[in-house]
């Protein structure tokens, strides 16, 4: 399970990364290199969203497939389902 200190580091961390590269942008750095930066803060945002969706599978969808309560079983999977798709 990820620990919210870690997130919130991890977010820490990308809110400097997007401030460096807004300065870039003003400093009209050259856009390969802000493109490059863009790539870095892509790739740790979408770590961000695997710890997070690891956590969620670990917690809230195991209590809910061990739970009695149908409607909230077909909730999670369905969840899970659109929120796989849309980071593929």
């Amino acid at each position: 399970m990820v620990h919210n200190k870690t997130i919130i580091h991890r977010i820490s961390y990308l809110i400097g990364h997007l401030k460096g590269v807004k300065k870039m942008v003003e400093d009209e750095a050259y856009c390969m290199d802000i493109i490059n930066q863009n790539l870095g803060v892509i790739s740790a945002l979408k770590k961000v969203n695997e710890q997070l969706l690891q956590s969620h599978v670990k917690t809230c969808v195991a209590d809910a497939l061990k739970s009695h309560d149908a409607a909230d079983k077909a909730k999670k999977l369905e969840e899970l389902e659109f929120v796989l798709h849309r980071m593929s």
